[in-house]
């Protein structure tokens, strides 16, 4: 028998309606789990009051701590009532993606739900949003909650990289599918793989006159579906839930989603950092704010987050 999971639900202070609470409650009707509804606040004016002592500045925050854990009482009262176990968390620190992620160190939480929104593509590129951070850094699933609805019988999405001949990837495909079955066994849903590949580089077909286009595009796609074909079979799924198709990840996987009305997209995401990551981002990062469903990003099996080494 496993264990019962232990989830953290990150709650969102500017608003009434909590869809990453509503949604990890949905979630335990399914799953033996408890939850934890976890809140980050800082007042930098608490910080700066200099006219205070530190014993005082300490005591304001407590009193701000406390008043935010009673809000949060109301919040989960009603899902006390009915028996599930739900904990709470209230910590002060000025930047909430360390905060999520330390707990989810210190505590071991095995997903984490956190309610998401459209980002400013352009501001995104310079300040990284904390749901990048914590998709980068939390090396447990991170389920991004959008308002799309789980009717049962629909469809769950998985994004693989079964053109790869990369042991991570193979592993992180395996990883995903697996994830995927659990979900849509829980909502009676059918798993489908999507898998994105390249077109022709276009300064090859310039450059080098012998160079087919139409063949190497051909080739391309045979290898890329014929991979994806047997990355299915082997976990007992149709060809007819595999889709492969010509184009960028970003593109090819909100396409598909919106096409199959998905409940939910799985994406594998390797937690690129530093300056790359500030400059181009995760494939996951540029697919989440094209898609109006629920994203649960994976991370590989040996990730070791950033702030774990610190």
């Amino acid at each position: 028998m496993s264990k019962p999971q232990h989830i953290m639900v990150v709650i969102d202070p500017t608003t009434e309606q909590q869809k990453a609470l509503n949604r990890a409650v949905e979630y335990a009707r399914y799953q033996d789990c408890s939850l934890t509804a976890f809140l980050s606040i800082y007042d930098f004016s608490y910080e700066m009051t200099t006219m205070l002592s530190g014993e005082e500045r300490e005591s304001m925050r407590q009193a701000v701590i406390k008043d935010r854990e009673l809000w949060i009482s109301e919040l989960v009262a009603p899902y006390r009532d009915k028996g599930l176990v739900v904990d709470i968390h209230v910590e002060w620190h000025n930047r909430p993606f360390e905060a999520i992620v330390k707990a989810v160190l210190d505590e071991g939480y095995d997903m984490v739900f956190k309610g998401t929104h459209d980002h400013d593509v352009l501001k995104s590129m310079i300040f990284t949003p904390t749901d990048w951070h914590i998709l980068r850094k939390c090396p447990c699933p991170v389920l991004l909650v959008k308002d799309h609805d789980w009717p049962e019988g629909g469809n769950v999405l998985v994004a693989v990289n079964a053109g790869s001949e990369q042991g991570y990837h193979k592993s992180l495909n395996s990883r995903l599918i697996n994830k995927a079955k659990k979900v849509a066994g829980m909502l009676s849903a059918e798993v489908h793989l999507v898998n994105a590949y390249p077109g022709t580089p276009v300064n090859i077909a310039i450059e080098i006159p012998e160079f087919n286009p139409q063949e190497y595009n051909s080739t391309m796609k045979r290898h890329h579906v014929d991979a994806v074909k047997d990355l299915a079979r082997q976990h007992n799924i149709g060809d007819d839930h595999t889709h492969v198709l010509e184009g960028m990840p970003e593109d090819v996987i909100p396409k598909v989603a919106r096409e199959l009305d998905a409940e939910m997209v799985l994406i594998g995401t390797i937690g690129r950092t530093g300056f790359s990551a500030a400059i181009i981002g995760n494939t996951a990062e540029h697919v989440i704010d094209r898609l109006d469903c629920d994203v649960l990003a994976v991370k590989p099996e040996d990730f070791v987050s950033p702030l774990q080494k610190s």
